[in-house]
């Protein structure tokens, strides 16, 4: 143990000399300090290779806010999608033991894999997947919204997510598809995703204090607990968020001084400490523009930052005449981005644990400024700027916005009750607890704040408190079926899609013994037609029309059911004084009709 202790210490003030020694890092610590202030973020972490050697690794402010621990080069942070260019990797070895083909269908080795259209199953490789170029969008309440551990049955959610846009159109981002690459890879060697990360570059590059999973990160020392910044005052804490299925998409867990090691291998073409771990082949193809992010003319302001492209897991782009290779993270309670540029053998990671935050870019770019001799711009202040003039525009928008004329629900609130389904989502449910609506999914609940008809707003209930500082802009819009019922609701969770993402509403069904559904059974006739009412299987009503299948009746409420089989089609039988059913209303969406029990 006093060995560990001993070596951490020694490399920490090795690199803490090498900075003192290194010209271009003097003062670098007070533009840090002004960059943790300014963002009010609780920390981070910076480290900074050049070559094949680590020649800054510091931590600054709190990994523990409110016990005020402070943050060190070893502190643990969760990285999010900077996981995205290892997982990519990995096919990367594949490619190399000549064991796959990125021109290949990732059918052929996920065969379940089915997308939207049979032209994208014929049409997507495995390329395109790795460089975000499917025509897919985003979808990214389908996995954040509704988790699970299961990798296959998220992938299945896949083939009900609607493109945008044409295979190789257009570039947009889509976590699912780095998800198809850790499956691929397990798939082919037989390992899964995670132990494939620890045992293909976590050992070999010796990143020791580095995982793949919130349980594993909770069982560590030195961690960071992940913040937000409310009202652009307050650090409030935030869970952790447990990335589950998806973890091939963003849940590595690391330190600035692991993931350095992780840069030199990059920065080298693929070796560390003279061992290869990726191929000079791969590397050079990952950092290669496969499809372009963003074509347009360079910003007046910055007129040599004039591409954008992406290749496997990493955005590439210039940098004040550099060329530069990235890609940032974020993950509930914490940001992180991870840049090298390849041309200078300078690489830059930086780990935050500030929900959103702009520390990670503003130190890259502050500490690039530096390392790459270029002219130097104050991040800081065009930060600022920046924020003023976004509050200013917030601001003039809200004071615009005109109050909408507030009218009823169409239903009583109980009718917006009941379970919601998507097959490329998931299923959620809503209830109604004090008069008021909740939507309960997994891991979050929220409270519904009606806004106009049936038109309903999200806000998140933390620590049994609603937070009604912001809903994201997101609105539940509940439609009816021709009967009148809440048949669905629409929510606008995907931004690229012209259309709202719809949830198909089954009501809540209460349970009623057999002595009660034995009130129920009888001969009733509607016009001459004979109608029966029976019970099956101990404790379920039917129905049965002469010359139509039977039905099965859910019960939803006192002597109301609706059909299992028929949307939009119920029941309510009626009662005389005495309580005893006389009659059943059928209740259609052509009409409403009587049946009289005989």
């Amino acid at each position: 143990m006093k060995k560990i202790v001993l070596t951490l210490v020694t490399f920490i003030t090795i690199a803490s000399i090498n900075a003192q020694q290194d010209k271009r890092l003097k003062g670098i610590e007070k533009d840090l300090n002004e960059i943790l202030e300014i963002s009010k973020a609780p920390g981070f972490a910076v480290a900074i290779v050049q070559g094949d050697k680590v020649i800054y690794a510091k931590g600054f402010g709190y990994s523990d806010y409110e016990n005020k621990i402070p943050v060190d080069a070893n502190t643990m942070f969760a990285i999010g999608s900077s996981s995205k260019a290892f997982t990519s990797a990995i096919l990367g070895q594949l490619m190399a033991e000549d064991k796959i083909s990125f021109d290949e269908s990732p059918i052929k080795y996920l065969p379940e894999l089915k997308f939207y259209t049979n032209e994208m199953d014929n049409t997507i490789i495995i390329k395109d997947l790795m460089s975000h170029r499917t025509g897919l969008p985003r979808h990214d309440y389908s996995w954040y919204l509704f988790p699970t551990t299961n990798k296959d049955s998220l992938l299945a959610r896949v083939a009900y997510h609607e493109p945008f846009t044409g295979v190789r159109q257009h570039w947009y981002y889509n976590n699912f598809m780095f998800l198809a690459q850790g499956v691929i890879a397990e798939r082919m060697t037989g390992k899964s995703w995670e132990d494939n990360i620890k045992e293909r570059f976590f050992v070999p590059l010796n990143m020791t204090r580095s995982n793949v999973s919130i349980d594993e990160l909770q069982e560590s020392t030195n961690i960071a607990k992940g913040y937000e910044l409310k009202k652009d005052s307050i650090i409030s804490k935030m869970d952790y968020y447990h990335i589950s299925g998806m973890s091939p998409a963003g849940s590595i867990n690391s330190t600035v001084n692991d993931m350095s090691n992780w840069l030199i291998t990059w920065i080298n073409k693929g070796k560390f400490k003279n061992n290869e771990i990726l191929s000079e082949a791969y590397v050079n193809e990952a950092i290669s523009s496969q499809m372009i992010v963003d074509a347009a003319l360079p910003e007046k302001e910055f007129p040599d930052v004039y591409m954008s492209n992406y290749g496997y897991g990493w955005f590439l782009s210039s940098y004040k005449g550099h060329y530069r290779v990235e890609h940032g993270g974020n993950i509930d309670g914490f940001s992180a981005n991870v840049a090298f540029f390849p041309s200078d053998s300078i690489g830059v990671v930086v780990l935050s644990n500030q929900n959103g935050s702009p520390v990670p870019s503003l130190v890259r770019n502050m500490v690039a400024d530096r390392m790459l001799n270029t002219q130097k711009t104050d991040w800081v202040k065009k930060f600022r700027d920046q924020k003023l003039k976004a509050k200013k525009t917030k601001e003039e928008a809200k004071a615009e916005t005109p109050k909408p004329v507030i009218s009823k629900p169409s239903h009583n609130l109980q009718e917006y009750t009941g379970k919601y389904t998507n097959l490329g989502y998931g299923e959620f449910e809503i209830t109604n607890q004090n008069d008021s609506l909740f939507a309960n999914f997994k891991l979050k609940t929220l409270y519904l704040k009606h806004v106009h008809y049936d038109i309903f707003e999200p806000f998140e209930v933390v620590k049994n408190e609603i937070d009604t500082t912001d809903s994201g802009g997101l609105r539940l819009n509940f439609t009816t079926n021709d009967a009148g019922d809440i048949a669905s609701v629409k929510m606008k969770i995907e931004p690229a899609l012209e259309q709202s993402i719809e949830f198909k509403h089954t009501p809540n069904i209460i349970d009623i013994d057999a002595a009660t559904l034995d009130q129920y059974v009888g001969d009733y006739e509607f016009s001459g037609v004979p109608i029966k009412v029976y019970i099956k299987d101990e404790n379920t009503l039917y129905l049965f029309v002469k010359g139509q299948p039977e039905y099965e009746l859910l019960p939803t409420g006192k002597h109301k059911f609706s059909l299992k089989a028929l949307e939009g089609f119920k029941l309510e039988f009626v009662t005389t004084d005495d309580t005893s059913i006389n009659a059943v209303m059928m209740i259609q969406p052509n009409g409403t009709f009587k049946a009289i029990r005989k």
